[in-house]
C-alpha cells in the first residue's frame, strides 16, 4: 500500500503524519455531508432545493479565499496552530450549520466552513512535503486516499445517525465532536521547519495557452465530479428511484468508487502516460454516465452508472497535475491558477444544477455532467495539439 507509515528511524513523523491523515478524513466528510442532508437543510431553512444550492457557491467562494491566505500564514507562521484553528473553525461550523433557520445565516456559515477547507486542504499537502521532503510520494498517495474515506463514510454515518435519532442534526454534531480532538492534537504536535521550493536551474518557459487550457480542464472536470456527488442523492429520490437511506448508500457508493479508483490510479500511473489516462479515465466517464442517461427510470443502471463514475473520474485530477508537471514548469503561481480553476468549477457547476433543478426537474443532473465531459475531452484535445505544437517548435531551436 502507498499509504504506509515511516520506518522506525522516522518515529518523530509518524504522529504527523497520522494526523494530517486524520485532518483530510475530516475533509472528506465535508465533502460528502452535504449532499444526503439538502433537503433538509432546505426545509430548515424553508427555501427551495434552487435556493439552497447557493450553499455550494458559498462555500466554494471560502474556500478560494482560506487556499489564497493559507498560502501565505503557512510560509510565515508555525503550521499547526494555524492547522489546529482551521480545524476548530470547521467544528464550529458543523455546530451551527443544522440549527440556522434563514439562508442567509447558512450561506455566511458556509462561507466560514470554506475559509477553513482551504486551510485545510493547503495545509495538509505543505506540511506533509516538509514532514518527509523528497520521501513524500507514497504519504502523499496516502493522505488524498484518506480523504476518500472521509467522503465514502459521511452519507453512511448521516444515514445511521439520522434512522437512530430521527433527527438529521444529529450527524453534525457527532461529526463536530469528531473534528474536535483532532484539532486538538494539533496544538500539541510540533510544527515542522517552514521551507521554501528551490529554484529550478533551467526551467521549462511558460506557455499561457497550455496553463489556461489545463485550467480549463480543472474547472469542467471538477464542476462535473462535485455535481454528480452532490445531487446524485436529491436525482435518485426525486426521480423516486430509491428512498432516503438508498439514496445515502448510492452517494456512498460514488465516493467509495472514487476512493478506490484514486488508489488504482496510483499503479496505473506507473505504467501509461498521463495524457492516455485522462482520455481513458474521461471516456469511461462518459460511458458510465451515459447507461444512466440511456436507463433513467433502471434503478440497476444508476448504481452501476455511479459506481463506474466516481471509479473513472477518481484520477483525472491527480494526473492532470502529473501531466500539467510533464509540460510545465510548475511554480506556485501556475498551481494556483490550476486549483483556482478547479474551485470555480466546485462553486459554478453545482450552484448551476441547483438552479435547473426547479423548472427543469433532477433528470437536469445527467445531461449536464454528460456535457461537461465531452468538453473535457475537447480541452484535452487541445492541450495535446497546444503541447504537441510546442514540442516540435523546441525541437527546431538550435541547441546553445
Amino acid at each position: 500500500m502507498n499509504f504506509t507509515l515511516p520506518r522506525a528511524g522516522d518515529a518523530g513523523k509518524i504522529p504527523k503524519t497520522l494526523s494530517y491523515y486524520a485532518a483530510f478524513i475530516v475533509l472528506g466528510l465535508i465533502t460528502g455531508v452535504f449532499g444526503p442532508t439538502l433537503p433538509d437543510l432546505a426545509q430548515n431553512t424553508h427555501t427551495a432545493l434552487n435556493q439552497i444550492s447557493a450553499i455550494f457557491a458559498a462555500r466554494s467562494f471560502g474556500y478560494l479565499i482560506g487556499s489564497w491566505l493559507a498560502g501565505r500564514g503557512y510560509d510565515r507562521l508555525p503550521g499547526h496552530p494555524l492547522f489546529a484553528a482551521a480545524l476548530a473553525v470547521t467544528a464550529l461550523t458543523f455546530a451551527l450549520i443544522p440549527v440556522l433557520p434563514l439562508l442567509g445565516l447558512l450561506i455566511g456559515v458556509l462561507l466560514v466552513l470554506g475559509v477553513a477547507e482551504g486551510a485545510i486542504d493547503v495545509g495538509g499537502n505543505s506540511l506533509l512535503v516538509w514532514v518527509h521532503g523528497e520521501r513524500v510520494g507514497p504519504f502523499m498517495n496516502g493522505l488524498h486516499f484518506f480523504f476518500g474515506v472521509g467522503a465514502f463514510l459521511a452519507p453512511l454515518v448521516i444515514a445511521q445517525l439520522t434512522l437512530a435519532t430521527g433527527e438529521f442534526r444529529w450527524a453534525y454534531w457527532v461529526l463536530a465532536a469528531l473534528v474536535a480532538p483532532v484539532a486538538f492534537v494539533f496544538v500539541r504536535l510540533p510544527s515542522p521547519p517552514i521551507q521554501h521550493a528551490a529554484h529550478q536551474t533551467h526551467p521549462t518557459p511558460t506557455n499561457p495557452l497550455l496553463v489556461a487550457l489545463i485550467a480549463a480542464l480543472l474547472f469542467v472536470y471538477v464542476g462535473a465530479e462535485t455535481g454528480y456527488g452532490n445531487w446524485i442523492f436529491t436525482y435518485a429520490t426525486q426521480l423516486n428511484l430509491a428512498n432516503a437511506t438508498d439514496a445515502a448508500l448510492l452517494t456512498s457508493t460514488f465516493w467509495g468508487a472514487f476512493t478506490l479508483g484514486r488508489l488504482l490510479g496510483v499503479v496505473i500511473s506507473h505504467r501509461a502516460k498521463p495524457a492516455t489516462i485522462i482520455l481513458l479515465d474521461l471516456a469511461g466517464s462518459l460511458i458510465c454516465v451515459a447507461i444512466v442517461a440511456l436507463l433513467p427510470r433502471s434503478l440497476p443502471a444508476l448504481w452501476v452508472g455511479t459506481l463506474g463514475a466516481g471509479l473513472f473520474m477518481a484520477s483525472i485530477f491527480p494526473t492532470a497535475i502529473a501531466l500539467a508537471g510533464q509540460r510545465l514548469t510548475l511554480t506556485a503561481s501556475i498551481t494556483g491558477w490550476f486549483l483556482i480553476g478547479a474551485g470555480m468549477g466546485a462553486m459554478a457547476f453545482p450552484w448551476l444544477i441547483g438552479q435547473l433543478l426547479e423548472p427543469a426537474g433532477a433528470a437536469i443532473l445527467i445531461p449536464i455532467v454528460l456535457v461537461s465531459l465531452v468538453l473535457d475531452l475537447g480541452l484535452l484535445g487541445g492541450i495535446t495539439i497546444v503541447a504537441q505544437r510546442r514540442t516540435r517548435r523546441q525541437s527546431r531551436e538550435p541547441s546553445e
